[in-house]
């Protein structure tokens, strides 16, 4: 009997899965707690795939696939969760990944986001920077920061995503929700729109060029409190990420703009847990005190790793930091604290000196 989507989304659901694999010569696969999990079933064949993977998509969407070869958009499943897609044509056949968004927000504390972000969420202008890899959890710790500033302020919200993931319902503020190809043409587009729209908070998906990259830093300038992400790790290299896309005669005016309207850098992985089955977040936090401001100003952003090694009374913390701190509670193993740190041999020498 074939096997039908509904079964497939279901399953994840139970199994609390992030993500499905649907690729011809394989078996639906999972990703179950960051590891690949093929179920127990025959190979997909060219037909399967393509069945599956019509029958959650639109015609606009499938033309979408057979013009330009992929398409990304979401969708809601029986109202139990949205599903982020992104489906392909690859050696001529169909193919499909789903990734699961739950309807449920997380509170910072299940996070595990330190308090001063709570404090950070109140700010009345400025830019907050989620970074990390893909699937590293950053939409979902910027759909709790929403969705707090949602339910305790009565401030207007405009997301600008690509595709919509997790849906906000109105609170006590107001959320606009755009989706970049759908409601809007581009990042850039919806943003320089979105100052005329009358927002305290702004959503920005992704800064993925120069473009949305100024008009973010503009907006934050402007007296909003923008939100916006990058696929870096760590405060000092999503700074200098920021100023290298700009030109080089313009570089000394974002460190300036960048000093003064950057709040706060999370930076952050998600790791295999060694304690029970799961994953659990570490993260880096750099809040823009006036010592990090003057190394951002005087391009001397090497220095900011030393700041936040003693920024803890500010609420900061590396990310190293964070990962030994996880690995001595029995958290997360050996091996993921050393894949996943930014300096191993620092790593190495801290545990050493706490064991003696």
């Amino acid at each position: 009997m074939a096997i039908e989507m509904v079964d497939l989304l279901e399953l994840i659901i139970a199994e609390e899965g992030s993500d499905l694999h649907l690729e011809v010569g394989a078996p639906p696969t999972l990703r179950l707690h960051g590891g690949l999990v093929p179920l127990d079933s025959p190979q997909l064949k060219p037909e399967d795939t393509e069945r599956l993977v019509k029958s959650i998509t639109s015609d606009f969407h499938q033309k979408m696939i057979r013009e330009v070869g992929t398409v990304d958009f979401g969708f809601d499943f029986s109202g139990k969760a949205r599903f982020r897609v992104s489906a392909l044509k690859q050696k001529g056949v169909y193919g499909a990944v789903l990734r699961m968004i739950p309807n449920s927000f997380l509170t910072l504390e299940q996070i595990g986001l330190p308090t001063v972000m709570k404090d950070v969420l109140y700010r009345p202008r400025g830019l907050v920077l989620v970074t990390g890899p893909t699937g590293s959890g950053k939409s979902t710790t910027l759909a709790s920061m929403i969705d707090v500033i949602n339910t305790e302020r009565d401030a207007h919200i405009v997301t600008i995503e690509d595709p919509i993931e997790f849906f906000h319902r109105h609170k006590k503020g107001i959320v606009m929700q755009r989706e970049v190809g759908v409601d809007v043409p581009s990042f850039e587009d919806a943003l320089r729109r979105a100052l005329r729209q009358d927002p305290d908070v702004i959503l920005v998906g992704e800064m993925r060029d120069l473009e949305t990259m100024k008009a973010a830093v503009t907006a934050a300038e402007t007296g909003h409190l923008v939100f916006a992400t990058l696929h870096t790790i760590g405060a000092a290299r999503t700074v200098d990420r920021i100023i290298d896309a700009f030109p080089q005669n313009q570089q000394g005016q974002i460190r300036t703009q960048l000093a003064s309207s950057l709040i706060a850098v999370v930076s952050q992985v998600l790791i295999k847990r060694d304690d029970k089955p799961g994953r659990v977040a570490a993260f880096e936090v750099m809040i823009s005190i006036p010592a990090v401001q003057a190394l951002i100003r005087e391009n001397k952003t090497y220095l900011i790793t030393s700041v936040l090694q003693t920024g803890a009374k500010w609420g900061m913390n590396t990310l190293d930091g964070h990962l030994v701190e996880l690995y001595m509670k029995n958290i997360i193993s050996y091996e993921e604290l050393i894949t996943k740190s930014q300096d191993p041999e620092s790593v190495i020498k801290k545990i050493k000196g706490s064991a003696n």
